[in-house]
C-alpha cells in the first residue's frame, strides 16, 4: 500500500483527469442544475456572507450563484491568495469588481478589495477533486482551504460536485478539514 500522501495525489490526479473530461455544454448544465439545487436550501436562504470559489474552466461554473447572491443582497465572498497555503477572504461587490487574477482566475480589483473576517461567514462552497460520505474531502493539493476553513468557524461548510466526485470513502489526514454537506446532480 502506498503512503497517504501517494495515495492522495493519485486519486487527485484520477479524479481531476475525469473533471477535466466533461464537455463544458455538460457542465454548465450541471453547475446550472446544481447552483439552482443549492439556492433552494435552508443554508442559502438563512446566509447573509457567502463564500464561493472563482472557478477555473474545468471546475463546475459559479457565476450563477455570484448572480444569485448579488441579487438576493447577500454579501459574497471569494478566497485571495495571500501567500504560498494561505488565503482571505474578499468581499465581490459586484461583477465590475471582477478582473483576471492569477492563473486566469477571476479576483477583486485592488480598489474594491474588502477583507472579510472569516468568523462573519456563513456558508462556504468548497472546491475539491472529490468528497466521500463521512465529510471527507479531497483537496486540490495547496492547503489553502484546510488552513482557511477552521477559521471560519461559524460557516457551514458545502460542496457542489458531479456525481463521479462522490465516493464512499477518501485516505484523509488528521489536517484535511471535513465538510458539512456535498450537493451532486443525484444526491438530495
Amino acid at each position: 500500500m502506498f503512503p497517504l500522501k501517494v495515495q492522495k495525489k493519485i486519486l487527485r490526479r484520477e479524479f481531476l483527469a475525469k473533471r477535466a473530461a466533461v464537455p463544458h455544454n455538460e457542465r454548465d448544465r450541471i453547475s446550472h442544475e446544481l447552483i439552482k439545487k443549492f439556492l433552494t436550501t435552508e443554508i442559502y436562504r438563512k446566509s447573509k456572507v457567502v463564500m464561493a470559489y472563482a472557478s477555473t474552466p474545468d471546475e463546475l461554473q459559479l457565476n450563477e450563484l455570484f448572480a444569485a447572491c448579488f441579487d438576493d443582497k447577500k454579501i459574497l465572498a471569494i478566497p485571495y491568495i495571500v501567500s504560498k497555503g494561505k488565503m482571505q477572504a474578499v468581499d465581490v461587490p459586484n461583477f465590475d469588481a471582477l478582473e483576471i487574477g492569477a492563473f486566469n482566475i477571476l479576483t477583486v480589483k485592488s480598489e474594491f478589495r474588502n477583507f472579510i473576517d472569516p468568523v462573519q461567514i456563513d456558508c462556504v462552497i468548497v472546491p475539491g477533486a472529490a468528497f466521500d460520505l463521512n465529510g471527507g474531502r479531497l483537496g486540490l493539493g495547496g492547503g489553502y482551504y484546510d488552513r482557511f476553513l477552521p477559521r471560519a468557524v461559524n460557516a457551514k461548510k458545502i460542496a457542489l460536485a458531479y456525481d463521479f466526485q462522490l465516493v464512499d470513502s477518501l485516505p484523509i489526514e488528521e489536517h484535511d478539514t471535513k465538510i458539512d454537506k456535498v450537493l451532486t446532480f443525484s444526491q438530495p
